[in-house]
């Protein structure tokens, strides 16, 4: 570490203590040429996952995209801004712990449509018929299908 004043590289640490709720380490360092002393932070290198788009290009991972579809999926439907806020934090966390570099935009998608499945089954169709690009009513019905099998409605009262 370069000294901040005369430039040297030669320091040595005093004190180490852990900072901003154990998110970073502060430590306290002197300077052996001029003898001021100084302190730095050391934090992680946050993780930068890239996600490859369709044509091949490639952007940066944005949670703030992914509640935004999300919250366009639920509009008008009784999902609370909580419940949207843990879903989208459900899907970085399985992003960040199963991808280390790079997630195509079909994976991701497919990672949404998981969570948006367990969340509510009209936010599911609203997002899929975006995400797979519905063209008629005949794929909405072949994605409704496996739900509706498996989920057979109650005989009314």
């Amino acid at each position: 570490m370069r000294c901040p004043f005369c430039r040297r590289d030669n320091d040595r640490v005093i004190d180490s203590r852990a900072s901003q709720d154990g998110a970073a380490i502060r430590r306290r360092r002197e300077c052996l040429g001029c003898g001021r002393r100084y302190t730095t932070y050391e934090r992680p290198e946050e993780a930068t996952i890239k996600v490859v788009k369709r044509d091949g290009s490639r952007a940066p991972f944005e949670r703030e995209k992914i509640q935004r579809g999300l919250e366009r999926a639920c509009w008008k439907r009784s999902i609370s801004t909580r419940q949207i806020e843990a879903t989208v934090t459900a899907i970085e966390n399985d992003v960040f712990q199963s991808f280390e570099t790079e997630i195509t935009s079909a994976e991701l998608g497919k990672l949404v449509l998981e969570h948006l499945r367990e969340l509510d089954q009209v936010a599911f169709v609203r997002f899929a018929s975006v995400y797979r690009k519905f063209n008629d009513a005949r794929d909405f019905f072949e994605e409704l299908r496996p739900m509706l099998e498996n989920h057979p409605r109650k005989a009314p009262r």
